[in-house]
């Protein structure tokens, strides 16, 4: 079977997968949209978790066909029939399910999930103390539900379990087999770290899609980079025993481009001021005392909780917040500023000022405000050095170098301040009153800005 799609084309859908995708949890992923509110900001941006988890797939298989392809030691007749096979099947279901415990709008409604420990995920520890996040429905729905069948079906003629496509998921899930092994030139090659790197890295599956997808969605070009020659240039290599992910140099270019590419898609649509508000709003209704939303911990009443399930219950909700959603009235911004714009320390204090005197003259006037702050890290990779991704140099004349990522690149430095957006927002019928235009000497900020040479 095929399924169109409009960024990859025809993605092809094995058999026993399909099962999987026609199951009911899988189908819930057609209602709930993958940017949340983004849609009031970006009206074709529409799209949904369904559409993009099958986009992932096809990228992890493109990706893994690729690496076995390109690396001398994978594609080895002995290897290939032994390994590929059984890698793709496991890594396509991987990909597949890896957003299917995504609540409603996404990650908006994650105020409203239970206590972690109430959802007694198998094999998963240190779950006390703190709420439910979308990983931990994930792993609930592939170890604990109808659909762990299906996927132990599917992988029973390659020798692997649920708890291996949870385990790719969530690293933390321990696997005592040898399922992740393979004898390659008398050496016993761990493959389990390149696997989860497809699914969860600086280089993986799941963003190589969603920054394609929402930004041709979205109608931007933030998001676009140069798929086909990163995908093309992927490799691998083995380092202590361990197969790692690794990209030949001439794509290194490409690779920074990405980079860049989803910073700036967080900076310019995931962080939308209206998309911020609306969340902001959502949040103050699910502290407010007549709140009476829940997510459920109960997986089965879980899979009727989608988009639809949520708009349907604010409709019905006298809270005025909810209201405010509902019949789209939402706060409007009165103040944003940017953090390292300019970059000086007297630029950051005179932001600080500005904001807390906004909030000083708003409550002499009795205003409600809210203020949001949204931050954005350029990469976590400086935080992942137990699984490094490689940069594979041949100029063939000696034997091939693997240096480490973050010393073929100096963007990790460059980039490595949080950026963050802070908003001041109050009611449409208080901002009016909100606006002050009596200012005449500019902000220190606004001099240093003005003294920028054009271009």
């Amino acid at each position: 079977m095929e399924i169109r799609d409009v960024i990859h084309g025809s993605i092809q859908i094995g058999h026993d997968e399909l099962f999987i995708i026609d199951s009911k949890f899988f189908q819930r992923l057609r209602q709930i949209k993958q940017l949340g509110f983004a849609e009031y900001s970006f009206p074709s941006a529409t799209h949904n978790r369904y559409i993009h988890s099958l986009g992932a797939m096809q990228t992890a298989s493109t990706a893994i066909e690729t690496l076995f392809d390109n690396t001398p030691f994978l594609s080895h007749p002995k290897v290939y029939h032994h390994t590929y096979l059984r890698f793709r099947a496991i890594l396509r279901l991987a990909s597949l399910l890896h957003d299917i415990g995504h609540g409603p709008l996404s990650h908006t409604t994650e105020f409203a999930m239970p206590p972690a420990k109430s959802l007694n995920v198998p094999y998963k520890e240190n779950t006390k103390n703190r709420k439910a996040n979308h990983e931990d429905y994930t792993l609930k729905i592939i170890l604990d539900s109808e659909i762990t069948k299906l996927i132990d079906q599917a992988g029973a003629p390659f020798g692997f379990t649920a708890k291996h496509v949870a385990a790719l998921i969530d690293p933390s899930i321990k696997i005592e087999d040898d399922f992740f092994d393979e004898k390659i030139d008398n050496q016993t090659v761990h493959f389990k770290t390149i696997l989860q790197q497809l699914i969860s890295s600086e280089l993986d599956a799941d963003r190589m899609d969603y920054l394609r997808r929402d930004s041709k969605s979205a109608g931007v070009s933030y998001g676009e980079f140069d798929f086909d020659w990163i995908i093309s240039n992927l490799t691998a290599t083995i380092e202590k025993g361990n197969c790692h992910l690794a990209l030949q140099h001439r794509a290194l270019y490409s690779f920074e481009d990405f980079l860049i590419s989803r910073y700036h898609m967080f900076l310019m649509v995931y962080f939308h001021y209206k998309s911020v508000i609306y969340d902001e709003m959502l949040a103050k209704y699910f502290e407010s005392d007549d709140c009476d939303y829940q997510i459920p911990s109960d997986i089965e009443t879980y899979c009727s909780y989608n988009d639809f399930h949520l708009y349907s219950h604010l409709a019905k909700s006298k809270n005025p917040w909810a209201k405010r959603i509902t019949e789209k009235t939402p706060y409007r911004i009165l103040v944003e500023l940017h953090s390292g714009i300019p970059a000086s320390k007297s630029a950051h204090k005179q932001q600080q000022d500005l904001l807390n005197q906004v909030e000083t003259d708003l409550n002499k006037k009795d205003i409600h405000y809210i203020r949001a702050t949204s931050s954005s890290e350029f990469s976590k990779y400086f935080g992942k050095q137990d699984q490094p991704i490689y940069v594979k140099y041949d100029n063939y004349y000696s034997a091939p170098s693997f240096i480490p990522l973050e010393k073929c690149t100096d963007l990790f430095t460059k980039y490595n301040k949080t950026r963050s957006v802070t908003r001041v927002y109050v009611s449409p019928e208080d901002h009016p009153a909100s606006r002050y235009s009596g200012r005449k000497k500019p902000l220190i900020f606004e001099e240093e800005i003005a003294k920028l040479p054009n271009l």
